[in-house]
């Protein structure tokens, strides 16, 4: 019966962007060829080329008003697989993640899941960093967007979906999904770009990520934390 239902199970793949001109090619690149996928990238209303990037792949194109739990939404409610996955355009899959995925989301007991953390930079710190974000995904049933979480469409839509909010979508969702069941990572991970790290440092990064948190759980409103965390837009 399991076997069956792994051959039934669709997956869409769902990529927010904006002005992602730089990383959305390579990714779509990097999905190329792979069979039994739909592929949906949302644009937030981006001003580069990333919208042009898109459309030479020939790949599936919506329009969203921005923000990433809005356009990770919109791409859901577009999407016709039964397992919905949300990559972001600077993340890359591992080999062999289909079957990982509707692996994972065979077990009665598994309402979502997500990779392993992997960094695409050398230095001894991002390994921290990996420890650290991997580390916290297994203890805690908390993984983050950046680590391409999945589930099943009815799963998402019970939950009520990401909420629309300016930050730490994937947290608030998580923290839903983790009252259903449990959230689990695949033995594989995804390579993700260093760019946030590196432009705010990784120290700097890895507490504001923890002041949010202790921030959210303190009852501080998205829109607040936001302000803090971006600043002035």
């Amino acid at each position: 019966m399991i076997l069956i239902a792994l051959k039934t199970l669709s997956i869409s793949i769902i990529i927010p962007v904006r002005n992602e001109e730089a990383t959305i090619g390579p990714c779509l690149d990097h999905l190329t060829g792979l069979n039994g996928l739909e592929i949906l990238v949302v644009d937030g209303g981006s001003s580069d080329s990333t919208v042009t990037e898109v459309k030479k792949r020939k790949v599936e194109l919506i329009t969203s008003a921005p923000g990433r739990g809005v356009q990770q939404h919109t791409g859901a409610l577009a999407a016709t697989g039964n397992i919905l996955l949300f990559l972001h355009a600077d993340t890359r899959l591992p080999r062999g993640f289909s079957s990982q995925v509707t692996s994972l989301l065979s077990k009665n007991t598994v309402v979502a899941g997500a990779f392993h953390l992997a960094i695409d930079a050398e230095a001894m710190k991002f390994r921290l960093v990996e420890w650290g974000a991997n580390l916290r995904s297994k203890l805690f049933n908390m993984p983050y967007g950046d680590q391409a979480l999945f589930m099943k469409k009815t799963t998402y839509f019970s939950a009520g979906g990401f909420p629309e909010q300016p930050i730490m979508e994937d947290v608030a969702l998580i923290n839903i999904l983790k009252t259903t069941g449990r959230v689990m990572l695949a033995d594989s991970a995804v390579i993700t770009s260093a760019r946030r790290w590196n432009k705010k440092g990784v120290i700097q990064t890895t507490l504001f990520n923890q002041l949010m948190l202790a921030g959210s759980k303190m009852g501080i409103s998205p829109d607040r934390l936001a302000l803090w965390y971006y600043g002035k837009r």
